[in-house]
């Protein structure tokens, strides 16, 4: 069997496939092919050593029932001592098979077989190979874009497509275009689909991690990311050494990293907040440009007491602040007005307070 273990290694290094599984499905294949040859009933394996093909027979009483079925998979005891002497029920004997003596129909035969089962532990390779990119970045030329506005990519040998629903809005793309996207979801029907997605914040994580070094290197995490696609976007980001600023080192010299971003995701606004352990500051950074007196926290809802002139900043326009930073944080948050009269005591009680100190 030199010829099929020269088959492996030549399948293995053309199509980039791991020596051992292409092994494993050329075996599948020589014991389909010999079924297919000699016929269902058989029983057969393969050394893994030599890749021999050998079929096994397992023996059993003169009176067993199974003898009388056409099982070829059985042998009588006394039959099998005439052609191997001391044996004894259970025992199995095996004979080697040879497929290259069977001729133009066994060679066809096994050719399909493996032809199948390569195509499948291609799929299955290249399947769990962009399973595990799921939330990373990819991108491809457009090939097509078809009647409902779904843009198909050509990346690497595979083709993915971006829904229209998983488009920024006002986007469109025309063959020969290079796309950025997030991988979304990988799945099969019939054959492997790759759905892809510029709206989902992994993209913007990802773009991120693309452009600050910092993010790439590690220094910096992206602990929280929320966004309305084209719009707006809040992220929380934290320091992972000393001497590393965030926010700093997100945005960059005069913003020139977070405008890169923001322009790939259509002039999208984003802010950058820093990490906090406590709910209650964090919200409050989340909420910004609103500047918030106090927040309290009461299950999974926040509520946030603000100056009636800082509501509307709060909400944002369309209530989108408000949304993203509930979206971010995870609390549901419920805006309270403090009072000018509640204001006036505040101020005043500080003041006496500072003067207690001098």
């Amino acid at each position: 069997m030199e010829k099929i273990a020269d088959i492996i290694e030549s399948i293995a290094h053309e199509k980039n496939l791991n020596i051992q599984s292409v092994k494993e499905k050329v075996i599948a294949a020589l014991i389909n092919t010999a079924k297919r040859i000699y016929g269902q009933e058989y029983e057969f394996f393969v050394d893994e050593k030599d890749l021999s093909l050998y079929q096994k027979i397992t023996i059993v009483a003169d009176d067993d029932e199974r003898l009388g079925q056409n099982n070829e998979s059985f042998i009588a005891l006394s039959r099998a001592k005439k052609e191997a002497g001391e044996v004894e029920i259970g025992d199995e004997l095996t004979y080697e098979c040879s497929l290259e003596n069977l001729g133009r129909t066994a060679a066809n035969t096994l050719h399909k077989e493996l032809e199948y089962h390569i195509q499948k532990l291609l799929e299955e390779t290249i399947f769990e190979k962009y399973k595990s990119k799921i939330g990373q970045m990819a991108f491809g030329s457009v090939v097509r874009v078809d009647d409902e506005e779904n843009t198909f990519i050509e990346i690497d040998e595979l083709r993915a497509f971006l829904p229209r629903k998983n488009r920024i809005k006002g986007e469109k793309f025309k063959v020969g275009d290079v796309v950025k996207a997030v991988i979304r979801r990988v799945y099969m029907d019939r054959g492997i689909r790759i759905e892809l997605s510029r709206t989902s914040p992994k993209f913007l994580e990802a773009l991120l991690e693309a452009e600050v070094p910092e993010i790439k290197d590690g220094y910096v995490s992206v602990v929280a990311c929320a966004r309305i696609p084209g719009e707006r976007a809040k992220i929380v980001v934290q320091s992972n050494g000393s001497g590393v600023d965030p926010v700093g080192a997100t945005v960059g010299v005069r913003g020139v990293r977070i405008n890169a971003v923001s322009k790939e995701v259509h002039d999208e606004n984003i802010d950058c907040i820093e990490f906090t352990s406590e709910n209650e500051i964090l919200i409050a950074r989340a909420l910004a440009p609103a500047i918030v007196h106090s927040v309290r926290i009461e299950d999974k809802k926040a509520i946030v007491s603000l100056n009636s002139e800082q509501k509307s900043k709060a909400i944002g326009k369309s209530g989108i602040n408000i949304r993203l930073a509930s979206m971010l944080s995870g609390f549901e948050i419920e805006l309270c007005e403090l009072g000018q009269s509640a204001i006036a005591s505040e101020e005043a009680m500080k003041n006496l307070q500072d003067l207690f100190k001098i």
